[in-house]
């Protein structure tokens, strides 16, 4: 029996979806016995291993509800081109990392991050070649729903050369490729694992293009066990988990306690950045693309095929994450959770139209969100969706109308750091400039209920994964409040006191 008294600390008032939540209280110990709150109060008795919590504030651990594993840590050893403003820009960031570390003959090189929708100039395959000749090039924009390579990596991934971007479908096919290829070692996945914890980090959902139900084990008995898990699985992997009879909830096969089976994930739409979002109204044309017809989006399952997938994996008990971006993609998704009784989420939700936003909590159906995106997303909104800023991130509607909100970050879209999520949806703005559409803000308490994983204020029959902090989160500027320590099961994953 492992226990542990977490002595001196005060609880964070946190809103619960489990069922009531009690309010929080003066200093009080905590005592975790076997990975679970036994018994919370004042000068507990002593017994077991203590740590001394010295006055700071004990939460629930953060949870990240929409993460992509290898993605996230592939980024961790990519060249950056978030801060890229041209196509110009970036091919010259990539041209200077080649010359600074010649790749290995046949490695991939990879960077991450580029949004080019508002650039001034097209990103091309032969301005690639020419930057770093023979050399297999592989970047990944922001929204990683396009990438960019050369003709190198076309033809080392087994695609006929062409110019210009890889989208959707295809492009998610060489995500998958390239996720299979060796790494040196798990470093990066460490690395990222790591830097979860320091943010208080206790779980993941993961959305992976991967066999995650099959992957993950295999790096739990490697060591990497400083986070919860629930794994996603995509239509390509869904006949393997129906064949072992694993149903969304179950703990997997060499996980102690660690791995769950997650949802059925469905890609239905695109993404704004690769203007392939599915919405009721068309795009305007911005950037280098202005002048031409925006279209509409794309909407990558058609209506009936997702009928048909939800239903399958809901008779089998799985439950069910389907991305929606567009307005007119939320719209299905929301009909195919009505036509076919299914439970589960809508990924993103990050237009939404004001009919279908009180249909979220008829339907019980979570909108899991990524506040971050926001912030990134904010000037091209109010170019290529013109009119329509108000339905976007309609956080404060969704929670009004009861819908459940859960947080993520969609990492490595946006930085796998809940502080910087719960900071975005309260702020609604990461510069000098007032909020966008402040009517959609969060309160502090609110934002941190959202990423909890349903979990209020400490109190006994809870999970020992705990978040010690050195100020209140309600009362601080989010963006700065301080992790001190991580518990996971009363296990110490971070501790910076």
């Amino acid at each position: 029996m492992r226990s542990l008294l977490v002595r001196r600390a005060r609880l964070v008032p946190v809103a619960s979806r489990r069922g009531a939540s009690s309010p929080g209280s003066a200093v009080v110990d905590v005592r975790v016995v076997d990975g679970r709150v036994v018994e919370v109060g004042p000068d507990l008795a002593p017994g077991g291993e203590e740590l001394d919590a010295d006055g700071r504030w004990l939460a629930p651990g953060l949870w990240d509800q929409h993460v992509h594993s290898s993605q996230w840590a592939r980024s961790f050893t990519r060249i950056d081109l978030t801060t890229a403003r041209s196509a110009a820009e970036a091919v010259e960031t990539v041209r200077a990392a080649v010359a600074a570390r010649p790749p290995s003959p046949g490695a991939l090189v990879e960077g991450y991050g580029f949004r080019d929708a508002l650039w001034p100039d097209l990103p091309t395959t032969t301005a690639l070649d020419r930057a770093a000749p023979g050399v297999p090039v592989v970047l990944v924009s922001g929204d990683v729903h396009c990438g960019w390579l050369s003709s190198a990596a076309m033809r080392q991934l087994g695609l006929t050369p062409r110019d210009g971007l890889i989208r959707e479908h295809e492009w998610f096919d060489v995500l998958a490729a390239i996720g299979r290829l060796p790494q040196s070692g798990d470093g990066g996945l460490r690395a990222a694992m790591e830097a979860a914890a320091g943010r208080g980090v206790v779980g993941v959902v993961d959305m992976e293009f991967a066999a995650n139900h099959r992957v993950w084990p295999e790096r739990v008995a490697a060591g990497l066990d400083s986070l919860r898990v629930r794994t996603g699985v995509y239509v390509d992997d869904l006949d393997d988990v129906l064949a072992t009879g694993l149903r969304t909830g179950d703990p997997l096969p060499g996980g102690p306690g660690l791995l769950t089976m997650g949802p059925l994930k469905v890609i239905s739409d695109g993404a704004l950045n690769t203007r392939t979002a599915f919405c009721h109204e068309p795009y305007t044309a911005v950037g280098a693309d202005a002048g031409t017809d925006a279209g509409h989006g794309e909407q990558t399952v058609p209506a009936r095929e997702l009928r048909e997938l939800m239903a399958r994996a809901s008779g089998a008990g799985l439950s069910t994450a389907v991305h929606a971006i567009g307005d007119a993609a939320v719209t299905i998704v929301l009909d195919a959770y009505e036509a076919t009784g299914a439970r589960g989420t809508v990924e993103h939700a990050q237009l939404v139209a004001a009919a279908d936003v009180p249909r979220f909590a008829s339907l019980g159906v979570a909108a899991s969100v990524q506040p971050a995106h926001l912030l990134d997303d904010r000037d091209l909104v109010e170019a290529a969706w013109p009119g329509r800023a108000k339905r976007t991130f309609p956080l404060r509607d969704l929670l009004d109308a009861a819908a459940e909100l859960r947080f993520g970050s969609d990492a490595p879209v946006a930085p796998l750091d809940p502080w910087l999520a719960m900071a975005a949806a309260v702020t609604r703005t990461a510069d000098e400039r007032p909020a966008w559409t402040p009517a959609q803000c969060l309160t502090p308490a609110e934002a941190l209920a959202a990423s909890t994983d349903g979990w209020g204020t400490v109190a006994p029959g809870h999970p020992g994964d705990l978040v010690l902090l050195d100020a209140d989160p309600l009362t601080t500027d989010l963006r700065t409040v301080p992790v001190a320590a991580t518990l996971l099961a009363g296990r110490l994953t971070h501790d910076a006191r």
